[in-house]
């Protein structure tokens, strides 16, 4: 097939130390901006959840579910999309060009989402303050995480671009599996990090981000750019560029596989997006905290702080995922050199769906936290080889712009996901969104009366009509409504993309005749069981529709459907507000 990405063996045939040899400076240097960038980033996003639902009398916006979904789904378009044209500028202008600009826009997203409550206070008149989940603070918060977004979006391109310049076929498998896990060395230190700001003050988090992040400017001026920009190219233009990265991402193989391996990105960003409020919710990690908490911190003299209140709190115990993968992503990267990227893969998914399915079968700490290490073990297989089938497929000098696309499967799983998520979440999982429907269904309390309630008062409220502790009423919450079937939905994203990715490799392996048709068929009916039919539908039209008409029409169809859903959504904000 003609711009088809070429199926090759892939394999190393080099050992673990000539490939550890043959990695540069450069190519350490980057690792360490980019450990920066995720330290900030990380540490913020393992708490965000919380903070987003938190009652407005704690210091928080108590948004709703939906409305954090909501936030997560432009935040997983912006920063997962916009690559698929700053990769094609990160290629054209210089990498190192495209890495500066980033990190002032990251400093700025930052600085927005911590002041939000204020400036949506000074933007109303005060009329804002106290009221929870005011489209004001909304606005000015997602305007705060679209700026974080895009700073990301920008970023990755072209510090990915610059690692792929530094590696080759015979160390790529190693050489971004440490990638990896440096990136989770930052990711670890940063939930700890936050978990202190935030005892102190919610906006000390995203102060302490905007910092770290700013770090990267230090490392920025110690390394030439390997590849500064083609002489002549920004005579193409914005628009000429944008058109042909779209055009790309259509070609049949890209955007099936983009689309199948999705799935997996819906049940990994659940780990960050949906679980911290699900532990805070419904994990009792008392056990957690008796057995590991309090003994590893009398090793140094000290306790545990008073306001974790006998628990571990969610971003300890969900950063066990990073941990797991600091240590050991590069043993899992050298031993899934040896096999295809393909196989990694899929046996990665398989291992990740027994993890998140397995986070719905218990709520005690200690299994949430072995449902964790499951998970992470599929991760290590499944998310770093992503990258080295990507950089295998890009032709020279279109490495930023391949590594660009490969954040479109990201963005499909994450955005998609986080808006089933939070529509389960609101009407089935939060837990004072249930308690309140408990007063309501079981008590005989007046509906007005529970919903004037503050957030901070229901979960007191039904416990003293019960006569018993929180504890008890959430354990009678969770049997009585089973939020924990959010998980099981997500196994099914996942099991249904691994199955999709399955037929992927059958079809594209034998590069028949029917392909193209094959891979249609594939695309509609994996992501219309994942998201739903509408989605599927769409999927399968315009993939369809480029078959017969080629990629120019359809990149500009979706470029029109596209501009038309922002103008919507758009208008429908500023009409709730």
């Amino acid at each position: 097939m003609a711009g088809a990405p070429a199926q090759q063996d892939d394999k190393s045939s080099l050992g673990f130390a000539a490939q550890f040899k043959s990695l540069t400076g450069t190519y350490w240097i980057a690792n360490a901006m980019e450990m920066f960038e995720r330290l900030a980033y990380y540490g913020l996003r393992t708490v965000l959840p919380v903070y987003m639902v938190l009652a407005v009398e704690q210091g928080g916006p108590q948004f709703d579910h939906i409305q954090k979904a909501t936030i997560y789904f432009w935040w997983a378009a912006v920063q997962s999309f916009v690559p698929i044209v700053s990769g094609g500028y990160a290629d054209s202008f210089g990498y190192k060009k495209t890495v500066g600009v980033s990190i002032g826009i990251k400093i700025a997203g930052y600085l927005v989402m911590a002041y939000a409550i204020e400036l949506a206070a000074g933007l109303t008149g005060g009329a804002s303050t106290g009221v929870p989940g005011h489209a004001a603070v909304y606005g000015v918060f997602m305007v705060g995480a679209l700026l974080l977004a895009l700073g990301t979006a920008t970023f990755k391109p072209g510090l990915q671009g610059i690692i792929a310049t530094q590696i080759d076929k015979d160390n790529a498998s190693l050489g971004w599996a440490l990638f990896y896990q440096l990136v989770n060395f930052g990711a670890f230190l940063g939930p700890p990090l936050a978990g202190v700001m935030r005892l102190m003050d919610w906006k000390y988090v995203f102060i302490s981000c905007a910092a770290i992040v700013s770090l990267n400017y230090l490392l920025f001026f110690t390394f030439k750019d390997p590849a500064p920009g083609k002489e002549g190219v920004e005579k193409r233009g914005f628009f000429t560029t944008l058109i042909e990265s779209a055009e790309g991402i259509l070609e049949p193989r890209l955007m099936a596989f983009l689309a199948i391996f999705s799935g997996f990105w819906a049940m990994f960003y659940q780990l960050f997006d949906l679980l911290p409020n699900f532990i805070t919710d419904w994990v009792d990690s008392s056990d957690l905290y008796e057995a590991a908490a309090l003994p590893l911190m009398g090793l140094f003299g000290s306790s545990p702080p008073a306001e974790w209140m006998g628990m571990v709190p969610q971003e300890h115990m969900i950063n066990l995922n990073a941990g797991l993968i600091m240590f050991f992503a590069f043993a899992v990267g050298y031993a899934t050199g040896f096999l295809r990227s393909m196989q990694a893969m899929i046996a990665g998914i398989l291992v990740s769906a027994v993890g998140i399915y397995s986070l719905g079968l218990s709520t005690t700490g200690f299994w949430i936290l072995g449902s964790i290490v499951i998970f992470s073990i599929g991760e290590m297989m499944a998310s770093p080889t992503k990258m080295r089938y990507f950089a295998g497929i890009a032709p020279e000098g279109k490495k930023a712009l391949y590594l660009g696309y490969v954040n479109a499967t990201t963005g499909i799983g994450w955005s998609l996901g986080s808006l089933i998520a939070g529509t389960m979440y609101e009407e089935g999982g939060d837990k004072v969104v249930l308690a309140r429907r408990y007063l309501v269904d079981e008590q005989g309390m007046d509906a007005a009366t529970v919903q004037d309630l503050a957030k901070t008062e229901v979960m007191p409220t039904l416990a003293d009509k019960l006569a018993m502790t929180e504890g008890a009423v959430r354990d009678l919450l969770y049997t009585t409504y089973e939020p924990q079937h959010v998980w099981t939905w997500f196994t099914v994203i996942g099991l249904v993309s691994m199955v999709g990715l399955v037929a992927f490799d059958q079809i594209t392996r034998r590069a028949a005749a029917w392909e193209e048709d094959a891979l249609i068929v594939v695309t509609g009916l994996v992501t219309g069981i994942c998201y739903g039919w509408p989605i599927g539908l769409w999927f399968f039209g315009h993939m369809a529709l480029r078959r017969f008409v080629g990629s120019r029409p359809v990149a500009y169809l979706i470029m029109v459907e596209t501009a038309g859903y922002v103008a919507y959504s758009v208008g429908m904000s500023l009409l709730s507000s």
